[in-house]
């Protein structure tokens, strides 16, 4: 062979090369972009190049190495921010059940101690006042009572749904868990 077409041979293979390589910048761009999953196959596939070229080729494995190490990262912010977004609404929940919670405790406390004194009132007045009086005090007193037995109820919802929602959370945390193991294993170690 003639030094001439060997050097025509060689400069043709480099150009080809240099097309292969902005046929994979331009795949690894357009997966980036539709947010597809960056994987070896997939961008052979989308640069109609071969798998073994992307192996052999050391420009085009670190290209490939690079657009998969960054897929990676994105998807591990992606599933960290979804992450704390859930955590941060359960915790949300939790943290005003609780505040309810004790909003209807001290609330519950001093209805008790008004129909207290109301009742130590109404055995006063029984000594003191009619008939008529005493029969209005006996009803603000029921109607006291049934106040109690109301905010007692609401007491023991907001309890329940306390509970369901640190349920929920743990539930949350463990699925939160499990997937983070997932991400884990489904990372594909560089060849």
């Amino acid at each position: 062979m003639r030094p001439e077409s060997t050097a025509a041979a060689i400069a043709a293979r480099r150009r080809q090369t240099e097309q292969k390589l902005e046929q994979i910048k331009t795949a690894i761009g357009q997966l980036r972009r539709e947010r597809s999953r960056l994987t070896v196959r997939a961008i052979a596939q989308r640069a109609d190049v071969s798998v073994t070229f992307l192996y052999e080729n050391t420009d085009a494995r670190a290209l490939v190495q690079h657009g998969v190490t960054d897929s990676r990262a994105r998807q591990d912010r992606q599933a960290q921010q979804q992450h704390d977004h859930v955590e941060a609404t359960w915790r949300e929940r939790a943290l005003n059940a609780e505040a309810e919670l004790t909003r209807v405790q001290k609330e519950v406390l001093a209805q008790r101690q008004q129909i207290g004194e109301l009742m130590g009132q109404l055995r006063d007045f029984d000594q003191m006042v009619p008939g008529e009086a005493v029969q209005a005090l006996v009803t603000e007193n029921t109607t006291l009572k049934h106040r109690v037995h109301q905010l007692t109820q609401e007491h023991r919802t907001l309890q329940e749904r306390l509970q369901g929602a640190r349920s929920n959370l743990r539930f949350a945390d463990k699925r939160v868990a499990d997937l983070e193991a997932q991400i884990l294993d489904t990372k594909v170690p560089p060849p």
